[in-house]
């Protein structure tokens, strides 16, 4: 169908594949485009700028075979792009019901494809569908996912409950006591702590038995020293207990875990907070610096404690005969305090890159 002689009408190219027919509306700067199929007729009509300048365009197409009356389009400064879905799947001989081609009509060749090479184009696409069903059938389905995810939603739940109580109560009274607070910390809180940093130990169990992709390495690192300055160098002796760096290291502890466990937390039913990724991937570099210092401190204040009062410290049998006090581990603590942390930066350092990375790269 052709249109009237007094209007205006843009080149058009067009292609087709089994399913689908391509239009390219040779208009740029496109405003207001009225497409719509009626009677297997597409009619359009829009102001752009073609062959005769800014105008008003239009054309009308009535197809060879029935299609669906719901065209599809796409306005980009240079042209207008068509997508209009054939009712059935099979080659047209021709687009238009008329046998001679209208002039203003003409072969796309930068997406022309003959049958046989549609064809070929569409058993690869099924293939392609096919394989990916095939790998995704391969797969083993876990029956027990839900279950795990469960376990670990509750786990990381109880873990931002406990380590936020501590938070909470530890700034309440820092602004109520002030200085004051720092003293009686332990006693205020370690019950928690305690109770926080056991269950802990569940985290190496789940990398163990790959609940959880994480190296070993950095977890085992993290909860073992956090319990070995716990539970020996603060809980076993009175005098460690009443000591002010009790507070900055359960104060840094806690504010480091109130945002890493809601994390996991939220993982673990795949909801992503962009602002929480960023804390918890950002966070780390001021406050375990920070932390490493502060447990740092609590070892070297407990090594005359321990000497004097031969706290676990051990003989060794006779012909040796020498007591070994505790505060020689405790030396060898302080160094590996300062070497071991290097395992942890290097991998939050690489889990930043992965989960921050990416998006900076994409604004180039």
């Amino acid at each position: 169908m052709q249109p009237s002689s007094k209007s205006l009408t843009p080149q058009v190219h067009w292609a087709q594949r089994h399913q689908e027919l391509y239009l390219r509306v040779e208009l740029s700067d496109v405003q207001n485009p009225d497409i719509t199929i009626t009677d297997n007729v597409l009619h359009f009509k829009a102001h752009g700028h073609g062959a005769k300048g800014d105008n008003i365009y239009e054309f009308q197409i009535e197809f060879l075979e029935p299609v669906k009356p719901q065209p599809a389009y796409k306005v980009t400064h240079r042209q207008l792009n068509i997508t209009v879905k054939k009712a059935e799947s099979h080659w047209w001989e021709r687009l238009t019901k008329q046998e001679k081609r209208p002039l203003f009509l003409a072969p796309d060749f930068d997406r022309w494809l003959d049958e046989s090479d549609a064809e070929m184009e569409l058993k690869a696409k099924e293939e392609e569908r096919i394989n990916k069903i095939n790998i995704e059938n391969r797969i083993p389905k876990d029956p027990f996912r839900h279950l795990k995810r469960g376990y670990l939603f509750m786990y990381n739940l109880v873990q931002f409950l406990g380590f936020s109580w501590i938070f909470v109560n530890m700034t309440v009274r820092l602004f109520m006591l002030g200085k004051d607070s720092f003293f009686d910390t332990f006693h205020t809180t370690a019950d928690v702590m305690y109770f926080c940093q056991m269950l802990s130990l569940m985290e190496i169990v789940n990398t163990l038995i790959g609940l959880i992709r994480a190296p070993l390495a950095p977890v085992l690192f993290q909860v073992s020293g956090r319990n070995f300055i716990l539970f020996l160098v603060l809980g076993s002796v009175e005098e460690m207990q009443s000591k002010a760096v009790v507070f900055f290291v359960f104060y840094i502890w806690s504010m480091i875990e109130i945002f890493r466990y809601p994390f996991y937390m939220l993982s673990c039913i795949d909801i992503e907070w962009k602002i929480l990724t960023w804390i918890r991937y950002s966070i780390w570099i001021p406050l375990y610096p920070l932390g490493i210092l502060a447990e740092a401190v609590s070892v070297i204040q407990a090594i005359p404690v321990f000497n004097s009062t031969g706290r676990f410290s051990f003989s060794l049998p006779y012909p040796l005969s020498i007591t070994i006090p505790f505060s020689v581990f405790l030396q060898l603590y302080l160094v590996l305090l300062f070497l071991g942390p290097f395992v942890n930066f290097r991998h939050l350092y690489k889990q930043r890159k992965r989960h921050l990375g990416a998006k900076k790269r994409k604004m180039h």
